[in-house]
């Protein structure tokens, strides 16, 4: 529920995401994408946050959603997929709109092909968190809201 000092937050799921649980098990785990999702949603719901929640394959769509949200949202919660390594379009709106974003990964791109170790979203993003299944989202979520909290809470302090 949606109240005044809610966070808001927009959860990006890039490219193939919508197949998870199917597409290579051993390397992205057996959930399907809408498990991932509730989780989420349970977590912010216990949390004072209200999550807007998009999954697309196509690159503009996620340009498309990011700015059409970015006077709503307080952070972004993204992970890109294959646009991680590719994307200098998403990394600039991630930049243009001025707000935190983390990046995750079910995967530990670091241990993967040398053309998965290169992030260009990563120097716009505070944070990123790889290689933990699931978990990824639902940590990068807590360390996104503890992030927006701190940032409120010394804000509230400087003004009075």
């Amino acid at each position: 529920m949606l109240n005044d000092d809610s966070f808001r937050i927009l959860v990006i799921h890039g490219p193939n995401l919508g197949l998870l649980g199917r597409r290579e098990p051993e390397v992205y785990g057996s959930v399907a994408l809408e498990w991932i999702n509730g989780k989420l949603h349970d977590y912010a719901n216990s949390h004072n946050a209200v999550l807007r929640i998009f999954q697309s394959n196509s690159e503009g769509e996620i340009i498309d959603r990011i700015i059409a949200n970015m006077e709503w949202l307080d952070g972004v919660l993204i992970n890109a997929g294959g646009y991680t390594h590719t994307s200098v379009a998403i990394r600039d709106t991630l930049a243009a709109i001025g707000k935190p974003a983390i990046e995750v990964h079910l995967s530990n791109i670091y241990a993967r092909e040398p053309f998965r170790h290169t992030s260009l979203l990563a120097p716009v993003c505070v944070g990123q968190i790889s290689g933990l299944g699931w978990r990824s989202y639902l940590y990068g979520l807590m360390a996104l809201l503890d992030l927006l909290t701190e940032r409120n809470q010394i804000n509230t302090s400087a003004r009075e």
